[in-house]
This record gives C-alpha cells, sequence and structure tokens, in this order.
C-alpha cells in the first residue's frame, strides 16, 4: 500500500471547513432537531459496527443456547 496516496474526496479540511459545514447543517436542520439527528446518527454507525463484527450473532447464539 501506497503511503503517500491521500484520500481525493475530502482533501485538506480544516477548522474553517469544518465550522463552515457546521454552520450550514445548522441553519438547515435547526438548532432543535441536531441533538436527535446526533444520535441517531451514532446509533446507525454503532449498529453497523456491530453488523461488521459479528456481535449480533454472538449474541442470538447465546441466547438460543441458554434456552
Amino acid at each position: 500500500m501506497n503511503t503517500g496516496m491521500q484520500l481525493a474526496i475530502i482533501p485538506n479540511v480544516g477548522p474553517w471547513e469544518l465550522a463552515l459545514i457546521l454552520l450550514i447543517v445548522l441553519i438547515i436542520f435547526g438548532a432543535n432537531k441536531l441533538p436527535k439527528i446526533a444520535k441517531d446518527l451514532g446509533s446507525g454507525i454503532r449498529e453497523f459496527k456491530k453488523s461488521i463484527s459479528g456481535e449480533a450473532e454472538k449474541k442470538d447464539d447465546d441466547t438460543k443456547e441458554s434456552k
């Protein structure tokens, strides 16, 4: 793997660019909906990680064995 390879999708995103993106999101969705959006995004990422690691399958197998 080439260590000098960078992602072409997001090149050099600095603090001012992140602040601008956050401001645009705040204007579009409003301050009241931002916590819910962040919570839903976090739970989606958590579920994605569980599905990749197979944690949900292990939990289902454990509950079947205990019955």
